[in-house]
């Protein structure tokens, strides 16, 4: 059996391996493992693992992984998306389909914070879906608009996953940052504009809801200020050299650790529980890139990645299709896998064969903005129906609404994503005007 087809039989391995409901970091140790080993020898393989886990984590980018999400949980306890979701309603909840585009927009400035898309999901929809029932809104439409805002949670930078981007690729997470922050903002616009134009099609499927006073839309700042001083900092801080990345994880963990305390949110028991779920939560995501690396280790040994890309360039077929094809491969397997575990798995072999192709710019800026178009799809993939993964968590936290019902109310957003994406491939300068402009 040759190198390449041991990489094949790997790969098929490893999808009825995922098939069969084995955790992905497990599977692609264990794939990984053993591919290496038909390869180098037990020995060699040994050898190889005695080494690659401190190399691979002995890297100070993945510090910030931990810090990032500390600050989330130091948000959730000092009551952010509670305060977030009401400063939106109190401006935007009179108008048509207002209490949709509020949750839309403290869904993006508390996945800011956060930096997971099923934790900003879970989390705002306690907040916002017992408001949006109040107000009388189709419960399809409101639970779809929540689960299409969770999505919202990692691609409003700081993100967990786009750091795991940059350590795959050597891309500068500063640079990473700079290129999500538009197409960020462009899918809350869209998404609002979705919620807007849905809401007047079917006005009984969105009520109007009272206008907030003009005291209550000024508490409603004063309440909410902290959080975009807090987001300034961190990310301002980073586009303006002031720190890194992983300091500017550590200002953040400070200040929303420090607003906990103030708004009396985080007392020793929330403190040892915010500790404890950053420890498992970032033990779960190292054990998944423990996994991804000995498997990426097997793909190098097959050359896989590298025969493909060549393969590839050498086909007289344009490189756009080349990258929409990638892009749906991203679509569908999205709808059974999460967001980090795509990543990890796919971006060894995809992103060879993209930077290989020529779509006249150059190859620093392709890595860019493939970085965001990857993760961008890759979160439509979470509110693809049938298996969208954010569908199930709101479904879980809404038990008494159909399934069927979240996937008709999500459809609007998944034209508006479709729309969105389309725009970024057409235009790559929207993802790499900031980088261009401070770096």
């Amino acid at each position: 059996m040759t190198e390449t087809t041991t990489g094949f039989v790997g790969l098929g391995a490893l999808f009825l391996l995922m098939g069969i409901r084995v955790p992905i970091g497990l599977a692609m140790l264990l794939v990984g493992f053993l591919g290496s080993a038909s390869i180098l020898g037990l020995n060699g393989i040994l050898n190889m693992l005695n080494t690659a886990p401190y190399e691979e984590f002995s890297s100070y980018s993945f510090s910030i992984i931990p810090l990032f999400l500390l600050m989330g949980q130091f948000a959730s306890n000092a009551g952010l998306s509670t305060a977030l979701y009401n400063a939106a309603g109190s401006w935007l909840g009179h108008r048509r389909g207002g209490l949709a585009a509020s949750t839309i927009g403290a869904c993006a400035g508390f996945g800011a914070v956060c930096g997971s898309s099923l934790a900003t999901a879970a989390t705002m929809a306690q907040v916002a879906l017992p408001e949006m029932r109040k107000a009388g809104y189709d419960r399809g439409f409101a639970t779809g608009t929540l689960a299409a805002g969770g999505t919202l949670g990692i691609l409003i930078p700081p993100s967990v996953v786009l750091v795991i981007y940059a350590v795959l690729t050597s891309q500068n997470i500063a640079k990473l940052f700079a290129a999500a922050l538009l197409p960020g903002l462009l899918a809350v616009f869209t998404y609002i504009v979705a919620a807007s134009l849905y809401a007047r099609r079917y006005p009984e499927a969105a009520p109007l809801a009272p206008r907030a006073s003009r005291h209550q839309r000024l508490r409603s700042i004063i309440d909410v200020w902290p959080v975009v001083l807090i987001f300034v900092v961190v990310i301002g801080g980073i586009y303006a050299g002031i720190f890194t990345p992983t300091e500017a994880a550590a200002v953040g963990a400070i200040a929303t650790g420090a607003l906990a305390l103030a708004r009396k949110g985080l007392g020793w028991k929330e403190f040892k529980h915010s500790v404890y779920n950053t420890a498992t939560g970032t033990g779960m995501i190292f054990f998944i890139i423990l996994g991804a690396a000995v498997f990426n280790g097997f793909l190098a040994l097959t050359q896989l990645p590298q025969d493909g890309a060549a393969w590839i360039v050498q086909l007289s077929v344009s490189p756009w299709l080349i990258l929409v094809v990638i892009l749906l491969c991203y679509l569908i397997l999205g709808c059974f896998m999460d967001t980090l575990s795509m990543i990890l798995l796919t971006i060894p072999i995809f992103f060879p064969i993209v930077t290989a192709l020529d779509f006249g710019l150059p190859p620093d800026e392709v890595a860019l903005w493939f970085g965001i178009l990857a993760l961008m799809v890759v979160e439509v993939g979470m509110i693809t129906p049938p298996l969208g993964l954010n569908l199930f968590v709101i479904n879980s936290m809404a038990r008494d609404v159909p399934m069927i019902e979240t996937i008709r109310g999500v459809f609007p957003f998944l034209a508006a994503d479709l729309v969105r994406i389309s725009i970024l491939i057409t235009f790559p300068g929207i993802s790499l005007f900031l980088v261009r402009l401070f770096y």
